[in-house]
């Protein structure tokens, strides 16, 4: 049984880490908020963004000499998944659950024989990746945004992914990522970026809206301009949806944690009164017993 000493010790010890939880879980609330107002800001850009994309793609579609980001290799053997992960942990389920799922994704692709390649975006993702897959890594990107994300992070990783298919290293790029709900809800989501697919809502309406524009120059030539753009728009995107979500996932980890640690502490503080009690009684028998024995 502790003694006294160590149970006051662990007390110490278990209000220490909740001090250390409970400042996280504060500073980790002040920076969901702007990151959740930059990722809902983003939101109606990039999809509209996909919208527009989509009527022009309709024009061109089956057409020779289209952009090779919308027409793809001719082939999808190669499939590079972008997995997009935090830099830290302490935020729960958050890095495991996109691991997870890019797991899946990569025996799912392997057992249909086709070739898998990797771009982590997040120290958590490359490290805990590369224990079952260090073949697979062809590039990594850490500290995205470390002081505040931008546009120039999202740049850094599209030039990456243009220059690694410039370079016919991939046929399919797919991000997975967690896309923010609310600060105890992230929705783990594939989304294949090259070569181009239109937004489902956009394919409905995609061919009533190209009869009714005329462009200039031709669809071929905006889409060559625009497709690198949207590229780096949806990366943008999934980076500040990734980033919403790992903050609420450390702040819901935090709340949890300080919880816990003081349900612990009041744990600790009954046991220790009860041995402080167990043993003044002890002391009062042997006090009495030593005076009936005289």
């Amino acid at each position: 049984m502790p003694s006294l000493k160590d149970i006051r010790n662990r007390i110490a010890s278990v209000k220490s880490t909740q001090k250390i939880t409970s400042a996280m879980k504060m500073v980790a609330a002040s920076k969901l908020r702007r990151a959740q107002e930059q990722a809902e800001a983003g939101r109606p850009y990039a999809e509209r963004m996909g919208r527009m994309l989509a009527s022009l793609a309709a024009n061109v579609a089956g057409g020779p000499g289209g952009p090779r980001l919308m027409t793809g290799t001719g082939s999808d053997q190669t499939h590079l998944l972008v997995v997009m992960t935090g830099d830290r942990g302490l935020c729960g389920g958050f890095n495991s659950s996109v691991v997870r799922e890019t797991r899946r994704a990569i025996l799912r692709l392997q057992a249909e024989g086709k070739t898998v390649k990797l771009l982590t975006v997040g120290r958590k993702g490359r490290d805990l990746l590369r224990r079952e897959f260090p073949s697979l890594i062809v590039a990594s990107f850490e500290e995205v945004g470390k002081k505040r994300l931008s546009f120039a992070d999202a740049d850094r990783v599209t030039a990456k992914i243009l220059e690694l298919f410039d370079a016919g290293q991939f046929d399919v790029a797919t991000i997975v990522y967690n896309k923010f709900k609310s600060a105890m809800t992230q929705i783990v989501t594939l989304q294949q970026v090259v070569p181009f697919a239109a937004p489902e809502a956009a394919s409905d309406t995609a061919t009533e809206a190209s009869a009714v524009y005329e462009f200039e120059p031709s669809e071929e030539a905006i889409l060559a301009d625009l497709l690198p753009r949207n590229l780096a728009i949806q990366v943008y995107s999934a980076l500040l949806e990734s980033a919403a979500s790992f903050f609420g996932a450390q702040m819901t980890a935090m709340d949890n944690a300080t919880r816990n640690a003081g349900e612990m502490i009041k744990k600790y503080t009954l046991i220790y009164n009860r041995t402080r009690q167990a043993s003044i009684t002890k002391e009062l028998i042997e006090i009495i017993s030593g005076a009936e024995a005289l």
